[in-house]
This record gives structure tokens, C-alpha cells and sequence, in this order.
């Protein structure tokens, strides 16, 4: 869309409040949250909360460490994420061999491994019985992701033929993409190709289905998307000359965040960077498709680590630190004026958390994005220009939160205050205890003029850290909570219902 002024831009969010909720996190026999039954229910919970959000986390298949933030594609779907009793009613798998798999002995988190080890081999089974191919849908599908589906199932089918290695340790003439060897492994793993071009269109039917339904509600999807992508990847597989990669494809330079007061070393996240010279010469079709396949999967886009694309920070991939890195300039406007141009009426927020330099707040201004603000960045209230402190919010165009996936749950965070922090903060809310400030923290973002507020369900659950979602740059532990069925009746959504009502959410 372009403005009168020709400055391109996106639409503006609705004011409305929502919750934060990976489909991993639901409710689920079999280990991990899908696209089924629980799925729908959550988005009639959304409802009932007289919410018009519903965030989740990347729904890209995790790789080591299942962080959805590293996945082995930026278009896939998450084949952990197919419902298996929809499988059931479609005649594809039988029950017992579904109750017959180990999926984890506790309700409230994912057992990865389990959840590796059993979810495959009922899906094998699906798919043998599956004549989907012949179908018109799935020759549609295919050829609607004809950019990326292909070579997403080739390398997963080929990183099953090495053990599930990263690529960058195969054998040379595949890991290099030699053409003969690529169409020698093609014709070699047929079958598996066909497995993997199964999933993703399994996964498609679910999804869009679910889309439609909290449509209907009147409810939007807000979608998360890592500014980087992993470099066990497709994509850097398929598109290596995208990334700072050197001759023999190993990275020259990878992503993270200098030294700062969380962490006297900075953060290694290693991630590949972008050759954004490169990109540009072909008018950024890589991220154009990936903006398509955002666009289609979402109402709303929420860009992680926005501030990479007007500055970013590089790092020697042979430091092991993040200590030896230095800021580059990033693709800036040329890159946001295609996003605005593909998107259509879809709508973005930017993560603007971090160090927010005038080039950024420019940026971010001139294409009218809403940025974030984050209540429990300010939890002890002892200064008073904290830029997180509610009074000190200069403009609506923004998204409040209480804690995102990256922080502990409000009550975790509160009941480790010590008791002049908890003093303060007790004044600056007019409440007495950690949870009596929890619930005015609540209330207080659904009174704010930002376009919208969203909650961590686990925080309108009031948990405790053991319910936190993850410990950045830590690895083990991380993506696991999950909600129990139960404890939908532990929140009041007509509570919340009302908030939305009493301040025009």
C-alpha cells in the first residue's frame, strides 16, 4: 500500500488485545499441542476473552535444540504440528497404533525425544495409505510451492540418508549441490521425497483450516518470524550464495548481539548472515517468496530482531564469542518497501527490543510499524524514566506485552523482587503482593492507549518460572511447557472479557 505522500506502508492493527500461544503449548494426548480439536477450543478461549489475537510462536520444523527460532526451513510447516486424530477420521491410521507409541509421561511439557522417536513412524504409516498424490488439491499445493517444497523434501530425505547430520556434513558432491548428485539422490529417495512433500501438505490442510475458523470468530493470527534462518537449513543449503559462506560453503561471519549487562560476552547465535549486496541485485526474491508464504500463513507478521535489517552485528564465525563482532549496515528501506508491496493487507510488528539507534526508530516510524513494549523490563520501578513504565508510553502505535517467550513469567519474575523492588512496584500499581501486582499489571495493559495487548497465557495462569518458555542462549530445557486441559477453568475469560469491553479492546 502507498500512502499520498508515496511513502509505502502496511495497514494499521485494530485496537484489540490477544494471547500468546505456540501450538506447541496446547493441550494434547499424544505430547505435543497440533492443529486438532485443541486448537479450535483455544480460539473459542480467545474469544471468550473478547480477544481479536491469537500469537504463536514459528511453526517451521525445529531442529537440534527444538527452538522454533532454528528451523530447517523458513516455509515448512512443523509435521509435529499434524493432528493425528484427523489422520484417524481419515482413514489413514488406526487409533492403536497411535496409543500404542510413548509420548511423554508428563502433561504439562514436550518430551522431544519421545516425541522424535514415535511421531515419524505413525506418520510413515499414514502416508503409505495414504492417495493423496493423484489429487487435484496436491498437485495445487505443489504447484503453489513450487519455490521451496521440492528442495525442502529433498533435504530432508536425503538428511534422513545421513543419519539426520547437518549438511554441512555430507558427503562433498551433495552438501555442494553438484547437479549429478542431487538428481541421483531424486531418483534414489523417490519414496522419501514423496513423505516429506506429504507432511507439508497435511500440515496445509490443517492450518488453513484453523485460519478459517478463528476467522470466523473475527479473530486474527500473529505470526512470529526469526530475522535469520538456520544454517542447517534448505534454504542455506538451496541458496548458498545468499549467505556469507566461503568457497567450500562454511560461514564467514555469523549473527548475534555484542556484550551488554545480560551477558559479559555477548550472544554467538550462529546463524549465517546475509550477503545483502547479493539479495539486492535480484530485488530480494528469497525474502520476497518468504514474505508470500508469511502473508499466507498470517494476519499479522511480527519480525524478530527488526533492528538487523537497518544495523547488524557480525561476528568471525571462528570467535567463539560474540566478543570480536562489529555493526554493518543493513538493507534498511529497500528492504522494508518490498515487504510493504508483497504482504497486501497483511500487517507487521517489529521487535524493536534491544539497542534502538535513530536510524531504526526512523525506519520503523516511516513505514508506520508498531513496535513493542514490554511491562516486565521495568518490574522494580526505581527509575522513573524507565521507557517501559506505562506513563512514559509516547505514542498508541504500539503492542504492549507483559513478557514474551524470551522472559520469565510475570510471577516468577515478581516473587524474586526483593522487598523494597516489590515495595515500589506495590506503589506504582496500588497493590499489595506479587500476585495482587500481576493482575493490576494485567489490567493496567488492557488500559493503555497501544493497539494492542497481548499475555502470555502462562501469566493469566499465574506460574511460576517453571512454566517459562525459554532461557536464551542457554540449550536443554527450552520450548517445553505446555498447558493442561484443566486449566482453562484456573482463568476467568469473562474477567478479561470485561477488561476488553471496559477499555475498547
Amino acid at each position: 500500500m502507498v500512502n499520498e505522500m508515496g511513502k509505502s506502508e502496511v495497514k494499521a492493527l485494530k485496537r484489540g488485545a490477544g494471547l500468546l500461544m505456540p501450538i506447541s503449548s496446547l493441550p494434547s494426548p499424544y505430547g505435543i499441542g497440533t492443529l486438532g480439536k485443541e486448537a479450535y477450543k483455544f480460539a473459542d478461549f480467545v474469544k471468550a476473552t473478547g480477544g481479536t489475537y491469537w500469537q504463536v510462536l514459528p511453526i517451521g520444523p525445529t531442529s537440534y535444540g527444538d527452538s522454533p527460532y532454528q528451523s530447517f526451513s523458513a516455509f515448512a510447516g512443523n509435521p509435529y504440528f499434524i493432528d493425528l486424530d484427523v489422520l484417524v477420521e481419515e482413514g489413514l491410521l488406526l487409533q492403536e497404533e497411535i496409543d500404542e507409541k510413548d509420548w511423554g509421561e508428563e502433561e504439562n511439557k514436550v518430551d522431544y525425544a519421545k516425541i522424535y522417536e514415535s511421531r515419524f513412524d505413525v506418520l510413515r504409516k499414514a502416508y503409505a495409505r495414504s492417495r493423496h498424490a493423484g489429487t487435484k488439491a496436491f498437485k495445487t499445493f505443489v504447484a503453489e510451492n513450487e519455490y521451496w517444497l521440492q528442495d525442502y523434501s529433498l533435504y530432508m530425505a536425503v538428511k534422513g540418508a545421513f543419519e539426520s547430520k547437518s549438511w554441512t556434513e555430507w558427503d562433498d558432491d551433495i552438501r555442494l549441490r553438484k547437479p549429478e548428485a542431487v538428481s541421483r539422490y531424486e531418483k534414489k529417495l523417490k519414496s522419501e521425497i514423496g513423505f516429506w512433500n506429504f507432511l507439508q501438505f497435511k500440515f496445509d490442510e490443517q492450518w488453513k483450516k484453523l485460519m478459517v475458523y478463528a476467522h470466523e470468530l473475527g479473530i486474527e493470527i500473529v505470526g512470529d518470524i526469526p530475522l535469520y534462518v538456520a544454517m542447517d537449513s534448505a534454504d542455506v543449503w538451496v541458496h548458498s550464495d545468499l549467505f556469507e559462506l566461503d568457497e567450500d560453503l562454511r560461514e564467514i561471519n555469523i549473527a548475534g548481539v555484542p556484550p551488554d549487562l545480560f551477558s559479559e560476552t555477548g550472544q554467538r547465535w550462529g546463524n549465517p548472515l546475509y550477503r545483502w549486496d547479493v539479495m539486492e541485485q535480484d530485488g530480494f526474491s528469497w525474502w520476497k517468496e518468504r514474505m508470500k508464504s508469511c502473508a499466507y500463513h498470517y494476519d499479522v507478521i511480527r519480525i524478530d530482531h527488526f533492528i538487523g535489517i537497518v544495523n547488524y552485528y557480525s561476528i568471525p564465525a571462528t570467535c567463539p564469542t560474540a566478543m570480536e563482532g562489529k555493526w554493518k549496515k543493513g538493507p534498511g528501506k529497500k528492504l522494508t518497501d518490498m515487504i510493504n508491496e508483497t504482504i497486501g493487507d497483511k500487517k507487521i510488528i517489529a521487535e524493536d527490543l534491544g539497542v534502538l539507534t535513530a536510524p531504526v526508530i526512523k525506519l520503523i516510524q516511516a513505514n508506520n510499524y508498531p513496535g513493542m513494549k514490554i511491562l516486565g523490563f521495568a518490574l522494580d520501578a526505581s527509575d522513573p524514566t524507565n521507557e517501559y513504565l506505562p506513563h512514559n508510553f509516547t505514542t498508541d502505535n504500539s503492542v504492549v506485552y507483559i513478557g514474551t517467550h524470551d522472559n520469565e513469567t510475570l510471577v516468577g519474575a515478581l516473587i524474586q523482587l526483593n522487598e523494597e523492588q516489590q515495595e515500589r512496584l506495590a506503589d506504582y500499581y496500588d497493590a499489595r503482593n506479587p500476585y495482587d501486582i500481576a493482575r493490576a499489571m494485567i489490567k493496567r495493559a488492557y488500559s493503555l492507549n497501544c493497539r494492542v495487548a497481548i499475555f502470555q497465557v502462562q501469566d493469566l495462569l499465574y506460574l511460576d518460572n517453571t512454566a517459562r518458555m525459554n532461557f536464551p542462549s542457554t540449550l536443554g530445557g527450552n520450548w517445553e511447557w505446555r498447558m493442561t486441559a484443566d486449566q482453562y477453568d484456573r482463568m476467568d475469560a469473562s474477567y478479561y472479557k470485561k477488561l476488553a469491553e471496559l477499555y475498547y479492546r
